[in-house]
Formats: structure tokens, sequence, C-alpha cells
């Protein structure tokens, strides 16, 4: 979705970060302020926080197939961290 992939309207549930940090990946996404417990509970809201946590190398994979091999990978390396 965020590299149009999907045909889904990316502007309708995401905004990119404006700003620039000097870690994270290119394509950090932006989490507005929730006041309701319905908004906080939108799918929108929920993935933000691990998809800013991905490294560069997860993020920029070449094919959905590609992603979901170095998200398993970088899984099993977050997980054996701890």
């Amino acid at each position: 979705m965020v590299k149009g992939e999907d045909k889904a309207d990316f502007s309708k549930f995401f905004k990119f970060q404006d700003f620039d940090k000097t870690r994270g990946h290119n394509f950090r996404l932006f989490k507005e302020r929730s006041h309701l417990d319905l908004r906080k509970n939108f799918f929108s809201q929920r993935v933000i926080n691990t998809w800013n946590s991905l490294p560069q190398s997860v993020v920029d994979a070449v094919s959905i197939n590609s992603f979901k091999n170095k998200l398993d990978s970088f899984g099993k390396y977050f997980i054996e961290g701890y």
C-alpha cells in the first residue's frame, strides 16, 4: 500500500512524516492523536508503530513475497533479541 502496489488509496489511511529523522526508514508514517477509543483501535492506527520500527532492509523489499520473507527473518531476530 505504501509503495502503490495495492489499489487501496493510501492517503485515506495514512500520511508520511513530514520531517526527517536520523533513525528509521524512508517510509515512516505519521500517527495522528486519537481522543476516542474507537479511533485508537482502527487498523490504520494500530500498525503505525510496528511499521515505523521496521529496518530499511525490510521496507525496501522489491515484492510482496520478498517483504514477507524479510519480515519473517526480522521477526525471528527481534524475538530472539529479547
